[in-house]
């Protein structure tokens, strides 16, 4: 992962954080626990162009797929 990557990393975490009330701590482990940091980096190109209410979206889909 290169900094660009990292830093839309913490940009999401801190995003979907805010955006459903959770402890930052909290949200970065799910986030690695569920693969979310392999998948925001290895599609970084055509997710950081997005906004964060599409990203937040976004990470809430994936967490469903998760889910099933």
């Amino acid at each position: 992962m290169n900094d660009s990557e990292s830093y839309f990393l913490a940009f999401c975490i801190e995003q979907y954080k805010n955006a459903k009330a959770l402890d930052g701590a909290y949200v970065a482990s799910l986030f690695f626990e569920k693969g979310l940091d392999r998948y925001l980096s290895d599609n970084y190109s055509v997710l950081h162009t997005q906004s964060h209410q599409w990203l937040v979206e976004e990470i809430d889909e994936y967490l469903n797929r998760c889910e099933r």
